[in-house]
């Protein structure tokens, strides 16, 4: 695979062997979460972990994620990274910037040629994109339009892979892994532009959904059969 003109992405070190350090139910969690879509799935069904309030910032690694049971979209980019680097996919991850600073990451792969993308989050529209799209920025676009509420706006994206951490154990850890918010924050992100007559539009549109519709978030984007399954709190 070949480094695009248009993302920043770093390759690492040669694909990780952590196997050897994974618990035997750990193991066969890998083993059973083997297709992206099998992680999607399983992450669908985890509830969203709201970190503060009532308890502190949490930055789990996928042992961690397993033993909580929730997760947050950078836990899921993380424990989708550990498991499907298991089963051949670089460990690759996707950062949004966003207006408002509340930035979003998702983990990305490759199959046969398009990009797909595996994601938590507590929008609909931010979650996993089937392997569809030409290039990691056809991808990130898919997300633009999803991305507008009543704060949130992408400035810009940028695909990173995690083996540049080298033996920091971001996979297993005990603790929180703040190394790889930090790798993210720290990585040039590319430029995003979309106009701010369609943001002004998207936005009143978003609002005025919510107010009819007592606070529910939408769905109505176009192109969704690009999008991977949603969690059941979205549907129906």
């Amino acid at each position: 695979m070949s480094q695009g003109a248009d993302i920043q992405l770093t390759w690492g070190s040669a694909p990780h062997s952590a196997i050897r350090g994974f618990t035997p139910p750990e193991r066969r969690l890998i083993a059973r979460l083997r297709t992206p879509l099998d992680v999607q799935r399983f992450l669908n069904r985890l509830p969203y972990n709201m970190e503060p309030p009532p308890g502190r910032a949490t930055l789990r690694s996928f042992r961690r994620v397993v033993r909580a049971g929730c997760v947050h979209c950078l836990e899921a980019a993380v424990f989708a990274a550990t498991v499907l680097e298991q089963h051949g996919w670089p460990p690759l991850v996707l950062s949004f910037e966003s207006i408002d600073q509340l930035d979003h990451v998702i983990f990305v792969y490759k199959r046969r040629g398009r990009w797909g993308s595996v994601a938590r989050s507590r929008d609909p529209g931010l979650h996993g994109r089937k392997p569809v799209f030409a290039t990691p920025r056809a991808l990130a676009r898919s997300y633009v339009d999803p991305y507008v509420d009543n704060t949130g706006r992408v400035k810009g994206y940028a695909v990173v892979d995690l083996r540049v951490l080298g033996a920091y154990d971001w996979r297993l850890a005990e603790t929180n892994v703040w190394k790889v918010e930090r790798l993210l924050l720290e990585t040039p992100h590319r430029r995003l532009r979309t106009s701010d007559a369609r943001f002004e539009r998207l936005r009143a549109r978003y609002r005025a959904y919510r107010a009819a519709h007592d606070g529910r978030k939408p769905i109505y984007y176009k192109r969704r059969d690009r999008w991977t399954e949603l969690p059941s709190e979205f549907i129906g």
